[in-house]
């Protein structure tokens, strides 16, 4: 049984339009574009549901693994590195060759 929920993995402000996206199974950004344009419109106070919602409706629960575990960051997609660079050693410079004046 699918419960409404905020989301936890593709959140901007709380996940509530995350979660209700999640919920009924389209995608997040073509409704926060759409609750974006009803706020600058004005039909219904969006701003206060929004608040409202985010009060409301509970938290999704916190799952021990990452859902892409080869991920990470907000979104990235970016893999995690095999091994740190290595750092780049600076040039000596001789005292008189670095003056401004």
């Amino acid at each position: 049984m699918k419960k409404l929920t905020k989301s936890r993995d593709n959140k901007m402000v709380s996940g509530v339009l995350a979660g209700v996206a999640e919920y009924f199974g389209f995608d997040p950004t073509l409704l926060r574009i759409i609750y974006g344009a009803a706020t600058l419109i004005g039909v219904g106070s969006p701003f206060f549901l929004y608040i409202v919602l985010a009060i409301v409706i509970p938290e999704a629960p916190r799952s021990n693994q990452p859902k892409n575990p080869t991920s990470y960051g907000f979104n990235s997609g970016k893999k995690r590195p095999e091994q740190p660079a290595a750092r780049k050693e600076a040039e000596k410079v001789k005292e008189e060759d670095w003056s401004d004046f």
